[in-house]
């Protein structure tokens, strides 16, 4: 799920490859003249990257009007082991909004078990807008380092309306560089799916979605819901509660997981924070904020001249949040650091968040394309003056992540009017495993029952832990039972508990 504080969130992926951006063309091409001409295409794959697939799926830019044009949607697959024995294709989307679903799947060894690997082609699809699929672009690299080391707290009127100068500015700068910017929707991602299902020769759809691609499994099942197959929605969004509900939601999930870090850390002995959790937080804080006026140098970085900002230390906090097992220690090192003086380890962990790369670009448009997705799935009735109101109300109810997240909606406002497509109440075909985390900050495990509530085939499963999503994180329970459903159909027990 995309976290708000500016940028877009951290893809699920364990030891992620990053590919190299591609082309993409937009056509008005003569052979599809109606939507059936689209699900008859034919893929044609090609071997790539040293023992995968790729192929290029043609999709209409407006499924309202198919004769707009066509963008084509890069996919890429990793094949099934044991092809005798082959179930079908499993398509995989690890959230953002703006995550590269072709990196994904890229990392297929690292996200399945050798079971799944063996029954399943796992394929991934970079959904329009994201990546190599008619990639959104906005700002150059320059632009994107300035954006995420930016105040992302103003504390007066006067920071506040330059908080609104910035948004007008980003939006401007994309819809002059960008064709048919209002056909970006996860709605029509999901529809896009649904003609790669049909185009890979799968009857039904087989499908892992983590975080912000819950989202779209979601829409999909709406859309589709006589087209489910084995879906599991890992790390689900709510996709009806309100733009404040879902920002306070996560500020306070950020909250608590920080929490739960600092309860960790102070049984270490290499925790740099004092004892009591009180005084923790506030020494944490106090770092944070002494950035602001007075940024961390990096030491020993000849070819790296950035300075750690405010903004990044609570960025890199956030981005160690995500994993308990590896980002945990990372960060007791990072404010260890902090405390020292430099910010190296602080800004690690911050490039990880963001995909930055060491020699200063971004492998992937992330930041771009996650913000005008997020705007065009959500709208927000509020007006600026009424977001600076809540976020006094955010940061009430969750004071150390509150100020930093409390006014990301900001720069939709400056975005055109939409009328996203609602997830409503509906009966799927076929049951749907949906997966909560109860220590999750990026989507809190609120979200998971919210979600099951709109899909009333549904199951859901609870990780009582810590960490964003639950599949693929080393606990038996919750990898037993997906592993069942993909491959045998069965269905895990009834409101089934894991515990860490």
């Amino acid at each position: 799920m995309r976290n708000r504080l500016q940028v877009i969130g951290i893809a699920a992926v364990i030891g992620a490859l990053v590919i190299s951006l591609l082309g993409y063309t937009s056509s008005h091409s003569a052979k599809f003249n109606n939507l059936s001409d689209y699900y008859k295409q034919t893929l044609k794959w090609n071997n790539c990257y040293e023992g995968f697939d790729c192929t290029t799926l043609d999709v209409p830019i407006d499924y309202q009007h198919i004769k707009t044009g066509t963008f084509q949607i890069s996919v890429l697959r990793y094949n099934a082991k044991d092809q005798n024995r082959r179930i079908g294709s499993l398509i995989i989307n690890p959230g953002g909004p703006g995550a590269s679903g072709v990196d994904y799947a890229y990392n297929a060894e690292y996200i399945f078990s050798p079971s799944i690997l063996d029954r399943y082609d796992i394929v991934g699809f970079d959904p329009r807008g994201v990546s190599r699929s008619a990639p959104i672009v906005c700002f150059n690299s320059r632009e994107t380092d300035a954006n995420y080391a930016a105040d992302s707290k103003p504390d007066n009127l006067a920071e506040f309306k330059q908080s609104i100068a910035d948004s007008k500015v980003f939006i401007k700068k994309c819809f002059n560089k960008n064709q048919h910017l209002m056909s970006f929707t996860t709605a029509n991602a999901a529809r896009d799916m649904d003609i790669l299902r049909a185009t890979l020769g799968d009857k039904k759809l087989n499908y892992m979605g983590k975080s912000y691609g819950t989202y779209m499994g979601a829409l999909y099942a709406k859309l589709f819901p006589k087209n489910i197959g084995h879906v599991v929605l890992d790390g689900a969004v709510d996709p009806n509660i309100s733009n404040f509900e879902q920002t306070k939601n996560q500020a306070v999930g950020f909250d608590k997981a920080l929490q739960a870090f600092i309860a960790d850390c102070v049984k270490q002995s290499a925790c740099p924070l004092p004892r009591d959790p009180a005084k923790a937080t506030a020494t944490l804080l106090k770092i944070w904020q002494a950035a602001a006026t007075k940024p961390l140098p990096l030491k020993n970085k000849k070819n790296d001249t950035r300075v750690v900002t405010e903004s990044l230390l609570v960025v890199g906090t956030a981005s160690a949040l995500y994993d308990s097992a590896e980002g945990w220690p990372q960060l007791r090192k990072a404010i260890s650091e902090a405390m020292h003086g430099y910010g190296n380890s602080y800004i690690e962990l911050a490039d990880q968040y963001t995909g930055r790369q060491a020699d200063g670009t971004y492998p992937n448009n992330e930041f771009d394309s996650g913000a005008i997705i997020d705007c065009l799935d959500f709208a927000d009735a509020r007006t600026p003056a009424q977001i600076r109101s809540d976020a006094a109300k955010i940061s009430a109810v969750a004071p150390v992540f509150g100020p930093y997240i409390a006014m990301s909606g900001l720069t939709c406002k400056y975005f055109p009017t939409s009328t996203p497509e609602k997830v409503t109440k509906t009966m799927t075909n076929a049951p749907i495993v949906i997966i909560g985390t109860t220590g999750d900050p990026a989507t809190p495990y609120a979200w998971a029952q919210g979600l099951h509530k709109m899909l009333p085939n549904s199951q859901l499963m609870t990780f009582v832990g810590d960490g964003h999503t639950g599949q693929g994180r080393g606990n038996a329970c919750i990898d037993d039972a997906v592993d069942a459903y993909y491959l045998h159909g069965k269905l895990p027990a009834k409101d089934l508990r894991c515990t860490a």
